[in-house]
Formats: C-alpha cells, sequence, structure tokens
C-alpha cells in the first residue's frame, strides 16, 4: 500500500489502513461532494494515523477522533453535510475487526 509518510505498513496496520481507505478515505478524496478542505483534512488524518507506527497506536487514534474534541466534531460535521462516511459510520464493524488488545 503506498503511504504518504513513506512509511511501510505491514501486518495488522496494513489491515487498519486498508479499512480505513477503503470505506471512509478513499470515497472522500474521490468524492465531487468534498470539499478541498475536506480533502485537505482526510490526507491530514491519513499521515497522523500512519505515524503512530503500530496497529494499536492507529486504533487509539481512531477511538480519540470518534470521541471528539472540538476541531474533530467540527470536521466530522463537515463531512456529514456533504453525505460522505464519516468514521462514526463504520465504528460497529471497526470495534469488530480491530478489537484494543
Amino acid at each position: 500500500m503506498e503511504t504518504i509518510t513513506g512509511i511501510k505498513l505491514e501486518g495488522r496496520e496494513l489491515a487498519v489502513m486498508e479499512f480505513l481507505h477503503r470505506r471512509v478515505f478513499d470515497p472522500a478524496l474521490a468524492s465531487a461532494r468534498a470539499t478541498n478542505s475536506i480533502k485537505a483534512g482526510v490526507r491530514t488524518t491519513i499521515m497522523r494515523m500512519e505515524q503512530r507506527r503500530t496497529a494499536d497506536g492507529m486504533i487509539r487514534y481512531f477511538w480519540a477522533a470518534v470521541y471528539g474534541t472540538e476541531k474533530s466534531i467540527r470536521f466530522a460535521d463537515m463531512m456529514a453535510a456533504a453525505g460522505l462516511d464519516r468514521f462514526e459510520e463504520v465504528l460497529e464493524d471497526f470495534r469488530r475487526e480491530f478489537p484494543l488488545d
């Protein structure tokens, strides 16, 4: 998998990112409804997740984003307004696929 940061992903890390690319990231980046601000935010999120370097770090980042900060809540609202899937829409499948160890 090609990464933004150039970090080579394998195993569980790769599985986490493939799941999120398939369900959230790639559809948003390919959408005509996504603003440049949304696309930039998605790329930033990808970069931050890749920098975690471990599956547990990526999973914890996912849950922190769902829990939310003022900034992440506004970003999720922008994605919802554009009709895009957010972490919130995939959390049940994510929880089953990637439980915290």
